[in-house]
Parts: structure tokens; C-alpha cells; sequence
């Protein structure tokens, strides 16, 4: 079993910054997909930026230049660093971890952006 625990979510105005941390424990692989989705109000959940079990590095469109998607492998944690700030990045961002044919999710923390 996995367990992923976000933070760092919260109340931004336009242009700010955040910084989102995932750590995960548990039985983890060596070889795995982790990073960030987020879902807004009615809309589905989306990928936002992650780690490829190569080692490569996704990002969706609309946050490429913005944002950037780090990783600690010493403490299992996964950052992601939001720059410029847009209201259409409001919504709740999920930790997402894939090994071993399974999916992980965490809790989810809320991320607004007001202008």
C-alpha cells in the first residue's frame, strides 16, 4: 500500500507563486509515474506536470514556463513550484503515483487564485 500526503496548497492573488510538496511512504518502487493532476469545478481532472518512470518530464500546456515539477528521491517527495499564477489555475491538485499496475491519489489540496 501507498500513501501520498499533500501540502502547500492555498489562497494566491494573480501573478503570485505556490509551492505543492507530495511525500509518499508506503511500499514504493524504484520504477514509477509520479506528479500532478488537478480538477476545477466541473471540469475533469487534468495532468499538470509529472515524472515519467524514464525519468523524462510532462507538463500540460497551459503551465509550461510557469510551472516546474521537482523531486526529492531521498525523502519519496515530489514538488511542484507555480509561478504566475492565473485564476484559471484554480482547482484542487492531486498527487498521483502509478507503479506496479496500480494508481495512487492523494487527498488533494485546494489551490485559488484571485484577482
Amino acid at each position: 500500500q501507498v500513501q501520498l500526503v499533500e501540502s502547500g496548497g492555498g489562497l494566491v492573488q494573480v501573478g503570485g507563486s505556490l509551492r505543492l510538496s507530495c511525500t509518499a511512504s508506503g511500499s514504493l518502487s524504484s520504477i514509477n509515474v509520479m506528479g500532478w493532476y488537478r480538477q476545477a469545478p466541473g471540469n475533469q481532472r487534468e495532468l499538470v506536470a509529472r515524472f515519467t518512470s524514464g525519468g523524462n518530464i510532462n507538463y500540460a500546456d497551459s503551465v509550461k514556463g510557469r510551472f516546474t515539477i521537482s523531486r526529492d528521491n531521498a525523502k519519496n517527495t515530489v514538488y511542484l513550484q507555480m509561478n504566475s499564477l492565473k485564476p484559471e489555475d484554480t482547482a484542487v491538485y492531486y498527487c498521483h503515483l502509478a507503479q506496479r499496475v496500480r494508481v495512487y491519489w492523494g487527498q488533494g489540496t485546494q489551490v485559488t487564485v484571485s484577482s
